[in-house]
């Protein structure tokens, strides 16, 4: 006679914030219809809450951290821009994700960045429960508090699953934000050489 494997879950006496997530993840199985037990899902409370940790990775890095030694003193006060990085995050609403591209510039003055460190910047904010206008935000914020340019702008194009999949279900539609700061915001020249930028492939 075969025994179904013992699986842990939330009991009543285990409070959710004791709970671990694979415990929670084995009782939303349950909540949902399906059996936790059965083969294809034995493992997958584990596997999810392993793959959670990594999507929110973000809650445990650092500016700090992730520009460590990377600011040099250069002589160079032209636009810097790396474009088209590719990023995937989570909507705080729904826990569904969004993804897309974000295009990153800023004016030197007096120190510049490895360029390395501009796509590892927008993953720290980007691995956290987000919405895409304060991602936008965050990113330009740590840029201008880390190297203190003479502006930085940030300019994010995503798609959203939790339109696609639910809700409107629009599987075209994308979204756009943008955060301008220092000389971006009060030079129009200056923002709009850098939209120009962005806009050629």
């Amino acid at each position: 006679m075969s025994t179904k494997p013992a699986i842990e879950t939330v009991s009543a006496s285990t409070s959710l914030a004791d709970a671990s997530l694979e415990q929670i993840y084995t009782e939303i199985l349950g909540r949902i219809g399906e059996d936790p037990t059965r083969d294809g899902l034995l493992s997958t409370p584990k596997r999810v809450a392993k793959s959670f940790d990594f999507l929110t990775r973000g809650y445990h890095q650092s500016i700090e951290d992730v520009l460590h030694e990377a600011l040099f003193d250069v002589d160079y006060d032209e636009m810097v821009i790396v474009k088209d990085i590719e990023f995937f995050s989570m909507c705080e609403h729904h826990m569904i994700p969004f993804f897309g591209k974000a295009h990153v510039a800023y004016v030197p003055n007096g120190k510049v960045v490895g360029l390395s460190k501009i796509p590892r910047i927008v993953d720290v904010f980007a691995r956290r429960l987000q919405v895409q206008e304060r991602l936008t935000q965050e990113v330009a914020e740590a840029i201008n508090e880390a190297v203190h340019p003479q502006g930085v702008g940030v300019v994010i194009e995503a798609q959203h699953l939790c339109m696609m999949m639910r809700g409107v279900e629009k599987q075209g539609s994308s979204t756009v934000t943008s955060s301008m700061l220092g000389v971006f915001k009060s030079q129009l020249q200056t923002r709009n050489e850098f939209l120009s930028l962005v806009r050629r492939s």
